[in-house]
């Protein structure tokens, strides 16, 4: 027998789908800059592949591990939807109030690969699942469901969701915002201070996981009305 130790399921159930989230976004970074003068656009665009890729491969896991996921109690989720909207005019307000310049450029343009046709349609509808489906549960799950337990105590499965430290409560909010882009750091520390309000006001993951797709969802809308594609 080996005597190396293997992480215990719950531990995996939590982590493993941000792990290869991010390892996905790496990858994607790492092809587009060695590819960016090949010529192929699935070289020098990777994310139309990568992304849509991603997602099927972070649901997939989410379904393997989800009997480990405790989602609390699902009547909180109407403080979840206001804590979404919120979070929804904080991202927006720069550019939909405060005059600032359209993020037009960059980000993930649907119809970069054709204008017509069902190719569009199937750039936006895969975005939309990553967006509203699958980056709410596999943040959620990993922010507010582990780390911010985990933070309190080791054995985070026995920390009740929603506990609160200042050490807990205020650093998954920085490190919140430092996964996000520089020019998003203001918004992003907010959203992951109410995200963290919500859980320990309401002891619910699912309340988290429905601010976290309904602001996602309001987002991915402006973005489509107002074809800033730089917001993703």
């Amino acid at each position: 027998m080996s005597g190396r130790k293997s992480l215990p399921p719950p531990l995996l159930a939590y982590t493993a789908p941000f792990v290869v989230f991010l390892l996905f976004l790496a990858m994607e970074q790492g092809i587009s800059s060695l590819g960016a003068e090949s010529g192929q656009w699935w070289l020098a665009t990777p994310k139309y592949w990568v992304f849509p890729l991603q997602t099927l491969v972070c649901g997939g896991i989410l379904l393997y591990f989800w009997r480990h996921y405790q989602f609390g109690p699902l009547a909180p989720g109407w403080i979840g939807v206001l804590g979404g909207l919120v979070i929804l005019g904080l991202w927006i307000a720069p550019q939909a109030v405060l005059g600032f310049a359209p993020r037009t450029t960059g980000g993930f343009d649907p119809y970069t690969l054709g204008a017509e046709g069902t190719t569009p349609l199937l750039m936006i509808a895969a975005r939309f699942a990553r967006l509203v489906i699958v980056v709410p549960l596999v943040e959620e799950i990993f922010w507010r469901g582990f780390l911010m337990r985990y933070l309190i105590k080791e054995d985070f499965q026995k920390v009740p969701f929603g506990a609160y430290s200042h050490l807990s409560f205020f650093g998954v909010a920085g490190l919140f915002m430092l996964v996000h882009s520089q020019a998003d750091w203001p918004a992003a520390f907010l959203s992951g201070i109410i995200f963290n309000a919500i859980a320990v006001k309401t002891k619910s993951l699912f309340a988290c996981i429905v601010a976290h797709a309904v602001a996602n969802l309001g987002l991915g809308m402006y973005i489509m009305t107002t074809r800033q594609w730089g917001f993703w």
